[in-house]
């Protein structure tokens, strides 16, 4: 039963797909504001399957996440009191809203930038800053070198890594995929 090979042959067939760069221009937008899945997963495998246009596709996802954030800084500012803070409560993120409001005390600017190139929720800061009142300039550029290192660098770890490195994973996907479903319920079991 070969699950993993068969979902990397679709991602990888996806990737390829004519209207892929308008659905990961999309996804990224969402992820800015809302969306829990990160970008990466779809911009990795479009630049793993199109090493020539890699840069292209960090470029599209760079300039949607920061239209994103725009968008998040602007629900923020404009609709946090009557519509954003409920919902926060409701879906249990207060805690991640007052670590954020703290960050942006202690660290500024600085803080927008490391959460576009980490694996921090970005969105959380989008609407943090808006809701905060942060300089808009600032805030743009902080995210613009943020997110611009982050999908170039993985853009350039794809291209890098071309055909070779798509062959390879394809042949390594079925382990890999097992491996890390046992490593997940192993993490599982131990964490309750």
């Amino acid at each position: 039963m070969k699950i993993f090979e068969y979902c990397y042959d679709k991602a990888m067939l996806w990737a390829r797909h004519r209207h892929a760069p308008a659905y990961l221009s999309g996804m990224t937008f969402a992820e800015s504001v809302f969306f829990p899945i990160p970008p990466d997963v779809m911009l990795a495998p479009m630049a793993l399957a199109r090493p020539d246009k890699a840069w292209f596709y960090a470029l599209i996802t760079t300039l949607a996440s920061v239209a994103g954030g725009i968008a998040g800084y602007l629900l923020g500012w404009l609709a946090y009191d009557s519509l954003l803070q409920p919902l926060i409560e409701q879906m249990g993120y207060t805690g991640k809203v007052e670590r954020a409001i703290a960050w942006f005390e202690l660290y500024g600017v600085w803080v927008v930038f490391l959460a576009g190139f980490s694996p921090i929720p970005y969105k959380v800061f989008t609407l943090s800053a808006g809701f905060l009142q942060m300089a808009f300039l600032p805030f743009v550029i902080a995210s613009t070198v943020g997110r611009a290192m982050r999908f170039y660098l993985v853009a350039a770890l794809m291209r890098w890594g071309g055909a070779p490195m798509e062959a390879k994973l394809r042949q390594y996907v079925e382990a890999i995929g097992w491996a890390t479903v046992i490593l997940a319920v192993l993490l599982y079991l131990f964490l309750r």
